[in-house]
């Protein structure tokens, strides 16, 4: 009975360790056939690098979430009433769609760099940044004339403005990459380090339009208007946000990687976390924060004019110069001077009698002057 339990025990651990091995050689040849099949895309199913997988899943879910806020602001856009609200609308949808792609962009950085994706790096990270620097610039030099009690421009000259200061960027994207390829796929030969350093050239307007986009927002902090400066700070915010995101990871693909020996490991997951990262600021600390001012103000069935924006106190004074009189009528049908403000409001000066003389005092003079006269 002893010698029988025993064969038993090992028979079974035998069984055991071989379903063990095979399930282990099941999962190698399963992640081997992987990577063979997908070739340029095995960073889609490798387990020894989890940063693919979860900078997916953001991804996927900034595009949900960027397709909602689309909706979100197409049914807005019909019930704002604010004129000057409603300009910037249009500027911040083509901004959704700006940021729409750069979380699609992500899926180019998480495949391996060939020569299918290296265009489209190149090409479309530029530009999409630029379009939604330039449409935060152009929001911010319309909060530069509404914060100071000026009239919006409108919806047309500021979408004109955001997609007129993206041209530039296009051109030198447009014009490196087709140099490029011309030359036959000259990325395939340059070395990493080349890449990494012309990938940075590459986005030195960006840079510019960043640090601009820093400066007017800034602007916008000086006016008597203080519910239109809620905006700029918005602005403000992400932008420095963005200008941090953007100087570590420059910083950590020029400097860093060469120096931890983990070049060109490290560069796709930098540029793409960098991309992930600044995608998720623009939806968290602009987009939805501009999103919930417009629902509250679409809630106000009469809509304050110019938003509410106090007169300021130089402008309060009345001076003579620029008042207007007019006459009126009072209640006993005498006539009354009134002043006209600039604001159109009436201020009662003097009631004028026409039966009154009118006396204009005479100089006196001096008691030399009167010795002077009466001496012959």
């Amino acid at each position: 009975m002893g010698g029988c339990s025993q064969k038993f025990v090992s028979s079974f651990f035998r069984r055991e360790t071989e379903v063990h091995s095979r399930e282990v050689r099941l999962q190698v040849t399963m992640y081997e056939d992987c990577v063979k099949s997908t070739e340029d895309y095995y960073f889609l199913c490798d387990n020894e690098g989890p940063w693919s997988t979860v900078l997916e899943s953001l991804a996927i879910i900034g595009i949900v979430v960027t397709i909602i806020l689309l909706l979100a602001f197409l049914f807005l856009m019909r019930r704002v009433q604010d004129c000057s609200q409603w300009n910037v609308l249009p500027t911040q949808f083509l901004f959704l769609l700006g940021v729409l792609g750069l979380f699609s962009l992500t899926f180019a950085f998480i495949t391996q760099f060939n020569q299918q994706t290296a265009p489209v790096r190149y090409f479309l990270f530029g530009v999409l940044f630029a379009l939604c620097f330039s449409c935060l610039l152009a929001h911010a030099s319309n909060l530069v004339k509404l914060v100071r009690g000026r009239v919006s421009f409108s919806w047309t000259t500021i979408l004109c403005i955001a997609i007129g200061v993206s041209l530039l960027q296009i051109i030198i994207a447009t014009e490196y990459v087709t140099l490029m390829m011309t030359r036959g796929m000259m990325f395939m030969h340059m070395t990493p380090c080349q890449l990494n350093v012309d990938f940075v050239v590459l986005l030195v307007y960006v840079l510019f339009l960043m640090a601009l986009t820093f400066f007017v927002s800034k602007a916008t902090f000086c006016g008597p208007c203080e519910n239109w400066k809620q905006h700029g700070r918005l602005i403000f915010v992400t932008v420095l946000i963005s200008i941090i995101i953007w100087v570590v990871w420059i910083s950590m693909l020029l400097r860093g990687n060469p120096q931890f020996q983990r070049q060109p490991q490290w560069d796709d997951p930098v540029i793409c976390i960098a991309l992930v990262t600044n995608a998720w600021v623009f939806l968290l600390l602009y987009i939805i924060p501009e999103l919930c001012i417009l629902y509250r103000s679409s809630k106000q069935t009469c809509p304050l004019p110019g938003n509410a924006c106090p007169a300021p106190a130089y402008q309060c004074s009345f001076r003579v110069e620029n008042q207007e009189l007019s006459r009126a009528r009072d209640s006993d049908g005498a006539e009354e001077d009134v002043a006209l403000t600039s604001y159109g409001t009436p201020i009662q000066l003097q009631t004028v009698d026409p039966v009154q003389e009118c006396f204009i005092p005479l100089p006196k003079p001096s008691s030399q002057e009167d010795a002077e006269i009466q001496s012959p």
